[in-house]
Order: C-alpha cells, then sequence, then structure tokens
C-alpha cells in the first residue's frame, strides 16, 4: 500500500490508514463523525500554560524554549511568549486539515507545531487566516472562498525557500484513530515539486492539507525516530 494511506491530512494523521483496513459502513460512519463546527468552548484550552507547553512539545528543547509561543483565543490565535530564535510553535485544530478530511471539525484535534522562522513567515500566515475564518464563519465553504479571496488580493505572502516544521509530540491528538500518529518533519514546497512522495520504498509521504488552496503548496512529510523528548518513536 503506498505511504499516501498513511496520513490524510496534518492532523488527520492516520485516518485513510485505519479506514483502509475497516469495513464500509465503518468508514462511512467515520466520515459523518463532524459534519459541522462545534461549540468554540470545544476547541479552546482553558490552561494556557498547558497550551504552551503542548505547543513546545512539537520540537527539541534546544528550538522550542527559545521559539515564540501562540495560543488560540476566541477570536484567533496570540502571542503568549516572546521567542528569540524566530521558531513559532503553535497547536493547530482541526480547520488545519485538507478541505475534505472526515475530521475536519473535530474538536478533540490538537496538533502541536513548531516551525522554523521560513515556514514562520509563509506558513504561519495561512494558519492564522484559516482560523479566523473558522472563528468568524463556522464554514469550511466558507474558509474556502475566505482563502480564495485573501490569495486573489494577494494578502498572503509567497512561500519560503526552506519552509518546514516539526511535529514530534507524543502529546499531541491527530484523529480518533491515530492519537499521536508519528513523529515526523514537514517540508513546504511548491505544488508541482516532485519528492517521489508515497512512492514505494520512499520515505516521503505526502499531506494534502493546502492544496485545496489557491495557491497550493506540497507539505512532503518524513517520520523520525524519536520524540521531541528524545525517547523513542515508532516507525513505519
Amino acid at each position: 500500500m503506498k505511504n499516501v494511506h498513511s496520513f490524510s491530512c496534518l492532523l488527520g494523521a492516520c485516518l485513510l490508514a485505519a479506514l483502509a483496513a475497516a469495513p464500509a459502513a465503518f468508514a462511512q460512519q467515520a466520515q459523518r463523525s463532524y459534519p459541522s463546527m462545534a461549540p468554540l468552548s470545544q476547541y479552546l484550552m482553558a490552561d494556557q500554560a498547558a497550551e504552551i507547553k503542548l505547543a513546545r512539545s512539537a520540537a527539541p528543547a534546544a528550538i522550542s524554549d527559545h521559539a515564540t509561543v501562540m495560543v488560540l483565543q476566541p477570536h484567533g490565535y496570540v502571542e503568549a511568549v516572546k521567542g528569540s530564535n524566530g521558531y513559532v510553535c503553535i497547536v493547530d485544530r482541526s480547520w488545519m486539515s485538507a478541505f475534505d478530511a472526515p475530521q475536519f471539525w473535530n474538536p478533540k484535534l490538537r496538533g502541536p507545531t513548531c516551525l522554523n522562522p521560513q515556514a514562520a513567515a509563509s506558513i504561519l500566515p495561512l494558519t492564522l487566516k484559516r482560523t479566523v475564518l473558522a472563528l468568524t464563519l463556522h464554514s469550511k465553504e466558507g474558509i474556502q472562498q475566505g482563502m480564495q479571496a485573501a490569495f486573489a488580493a494577494r494578502q498572503l505572502p509567497p512561500l519560503e525557500p526552506g519552509a518546514m516544521s516539526y511535529m514530534m509530540s507524543k502529546q499531541g491528538y491527530l484523529d480518533d484513530q491515530a492519537g499521536h500518529w508519528m513523529s515526523h518533519v514537514m517540508f513546504y514546497t511548491p505544488a508541482k515539486m516532485d519528492w517521489g512522495a508515497d512512492l514505494a520504498g520512499s520515505p516521503v509521504i505526502s499531506n494534502p492539507q493546502f492544496l485545496g488552496d489557491a495557491q497550493p503548496i506540497n507539505v512532503q512529510m518524513i517520520t523520525v525516530s524519536k520524540w521531541s523528548d528524545g525517547t523513542p518513536a515508532p516507525s513505519m
């Protein structure tokens, strides 16, 4: 089976792999699980210190201890800690999944991510924009249309070369089947750039997270052997 079945979206990490091994009836039931946005309170974390700690768990301490940390508030993300190394750590919510992901509105999803300076400059604005649209419009279609309008108006920056992020937290919750899935890093490339993702024997896994946007971006993922705390992580 191609690696693509191992990861359906940023936060719905192993949903397709789980569904591929499940009866069709279960697959249909899972896709009906989260048809609309839940109450806002379910996406928020009441304990800001806990959210900061979770965000920092995305990357090794040598990176995350000196990173800026953002936390989700009712109207969007705000800076909770000012960093010094150009990295930004954040806990993604479910609306950062691919638009066709069955768990796009799953309020339990928490995806700790630490973005390097290039990703903080060009990927983080997409996260912040999607989040504001989700919190104000409560509609997947509204988010898509809002992102298209933002790209058309040149309100979002172009992708910077070298953009990447860490998702090495074993405290994350990436979907109902996979839990925290696997420790991995992600590289953001132009949509037509081919790293051989999902080919037999390739260590690269494709992630369709941003392919539904007006200016699609490839997300190429590679699993790593350790969690951010240095303990062994499961392999593919």
